[in-house]
């Protein structure tokens, strides 16, 4: 990869989130607090699932995935980012930016389709109860997860093999705090758009299709729950999924305001905002979301 970059520099530089040494202690304490919290609640929900057989269940099977995922997404950011925030030393190697961006690619696609897995096992638990036990066998349940990994894989491998044909002549500087793409495009010298259309069809078909799951997999579930004639039964039947339709809200909005809307409408400032929010803050909320809306977990 490096071989094919055609530049005399030997690095890049994160630009990062602020120029004021203030700010950046700020930032520094609170994304390291975050990050904690991301580390314990996530290792926390995983140590927990494998511990106590009444959550050995497809749900929580998803769920220990998730956490782990996003324990992984969030170490392959929050890092670095506090090194630069601490730090004067902005550098990161070619090898070592391009490998965050992989990572970081690789672990959105994952998580993506891993709550489109939750979203059909919430689908049979509440229109199919009889059935839940037979329909979401273990052998579907591995099959999911490694569906998820493998459009993960397929993800990353392809867009980085694109990005790698870019080239780099003037400047190394990368307006981000992260080896994201649309940063590293943005200050190429050459040609772009094979690399663009990739990024573009890749995102595209990620969030699309994984969020089209969810879509139907929610139709039959506020079927069902509208026929429940009961207000108890109506609730209890919401508050199976609540947590879920939560953690997707919010990963899917921050992630097609950020790769699914014209580049016209880029702004350094607004992208930033919501890569903190979805690259750090996300990571730390689900675990939190997932337990404390779930009796089992809490007890």
């Amino acid at each position: 990869m490096e071989r094919r970059i055609n530049t005399n520099m030997s690095d890049f530089i994160l630009e990062g989130l602020t120029d004021s040494k203030e700010i950046r202690v700020v930032l520094f304490n609170f994304f390291l607090l975050i990050y904690l919290v991301t580390m314990l609640g996530n290792a926390g929900m995983i140590l927990i699932i494998h511990l106590d057989l009444q959550l050995h269940t497809p749900m929580y099977f998803f769920l220990r995935h998730l956490s782990f995922v996003d324990l992984s997404f969030s170490t392959v950011i929050v890092p670095k980012t506090l090194e630069n925030l601490l730090t004067s030393n902005k550098h990161i190697s070619y090898g070592s930016c391009f490998t965050q961006m992989y990572f970081f690619i690789f672990f959105v696609g994952t998580e993506s389709f891993l709550l489109s897995s939750m979203a059909y096992d919430r689908c049979v638990a509440i229109s199919k109860p009889l059935q839940y036990p037979v329909i979401m066998s273990t052998a579907l349940c591995y099959s999911f997860v490694t569906a998820s990994y493998m459009v993960g894989f397929i993800d990353s491998t392809v867009t980085v093999l694109g990005m790698s044909t870019l080239h780099f002549c003037n400047s190394n500087v990368i307006h981000h705090f992260f080896c994201d793409t649309s940063p590293i495009i943005g200050i190429s010298c050459t040609n772009t758009h094979y690399a663009e259309v990739i990024i573009f069809i890749l995102a595209g078909f990620t969030l699309v299709v994984s969020l089209f799951i969810v879509s139907v997999s929610y139709m039959p579930i506020l079927s069902t729950i509208l026929n429940i004639k009961s207000t108890a039964g109506k609730r209890k039947a919401f508050s199976t999924c609540a947590s879920h339709i939560v953690g997707v809200t919010i990963f899917y909005a921050s992630m097609i305001f950020t790769y699914l809307r014209p580049s016209t409408s880029y702004s350094l400032g607004r992208d930033q905002v919501a890569s903190v929010f979805y690259s750090i803050v996300i990571p730390m909320l689900n675990p939190l979301i997932y337990s404390l809306r779930n009796k089992e977990v809490k007890n």
